[in-house]
């Protein structure tokens, strides 16, 4: 029988913000812990249903170091990217941006959906490159739901959305060893959670659900003891996230959208951005978002 502390290393609480008419609960990097595997970032957006004609407007803003993975659960994202990239982002769908040596890109609801209020739900994340991939060439990848594996037993269903995970593998573009999974248990479902990995993390995005008898809360993510193997279950329903990979020798440093093992590569692409010598988004030029004085987003 296992006792909490043999199970879960570490609870990371998240800290809520309000991005205009939606919240959002991010619990990574944080002062007690920058990365779970290549995971540095890991927000929770909404659920939430903006007034009819709002959106979402994140204008044009850069990234270095680092591949950022939007998930929807529910609601629609148009990118578009620096590289000419306009993608409609849909549920179940993984979209990856790899920024590499720099990337610019902007997310907006789909002037379709506004009318309407639109919906949003889903998970963003960063997963940091690994040394000597910090510096690679800018990259973008879509990937429809029909293309990701699911698995269907014991009352659950999951999506693997990065890596290889219960003998199936995802098409997903990964730089070092990673995993992450959309796990949707039914009222009674159960599913293995494997201790293959160096590092995992469990995040309870909706429903109830306990760890070999441990009760999860929501929007916490629990950092799981290495080498321990364990079992999810759901009393009345849920939905989980699964994240993790191999283990970085080298921290990264986190400002505000640049990723860095170096704290003076961080600097030059401030300097690079506020001095304009970013790219622009193709489609999306005449806006985009300011250097900040303090962001949210850092580790340190």
């Amino acid at each position: 029988m296992f006792s909490p502390d043999d199970l879960i290393e570490q609870t990371l609480l998240p800290t809520s913000h309000d991005l205009g008419g939606f919240r959002v609960h991010r619990t990574l990097p944080q002062r007690a812990r920058t990365m779970v595997g290549p995971f540095l970032f890991f927000d929770q957006m909404g659920p939430a249903h903006l007034p009819p004609g709002g959106g979402i407007d994140v204008r044009p803003h850069p990234h270095i170091g680092l591949s950022t993975v939007t998930y929807l659960f529910e609601g629609a994202i148009e990118h578009r990217d620096s590289l000419g990239n306009d993608v409609r982002i849909e549920p179940g769908a993984v979209n990856l941006m790899t920024a590499g040596h720099g990337i610019v890109h902007s997310e907006r609801s789909p002037a379709d959906v506004r009318a309407g209020g639109p919906a949003l739900s889903g998970i963003q994340t960063w997963l940091a490159l690994p040394d000597g991939r910090e510096e690679i060439a800018p990259a973008f990848e879509h990937i429809e739901a029909r293309a990701l594996p699911q698995l269907d037993a014991r009352g659950a269903r999951a999506r693997i959305v990065m890596g290889e995970l219960w003998g199936a593998a995802a098409p997903t573009t990964t730089y070092s060893g990673t995993i992450y999974a959309d796990i949707a248990l039914d009222a009674g479902g159960a599913i293995p959670i494997d201790a293959g990995a160096d590092e995992r993390a469990i995040y309870l995005v909706a429903g109830d659900a306990t760890l070999e008898g441990t009760p999860l809360e929501q929007q916490r993510l629990y950092v799981l003891r290495p080498g321990v193997a364990a079992t999810l279950r759901s009393t009345g329903g849920a939905r989980a996230m699964l994240a993790g990979g191999a283990a970085f020798a080298t921290p990264r440093h986190v400002w505000w959208n640049f990723v860095s093992s170096s704290r003076d590569r961080i600097e030059e692409a401030k300097r690079a951005w506020m001095a304009g010598e970013f790219p622009r988004v193709i489609g999306d030029e005449k806006e985009w978002i300011p250097i900040p004085g303090q962001p949210l987003t850092r580790s340190e």
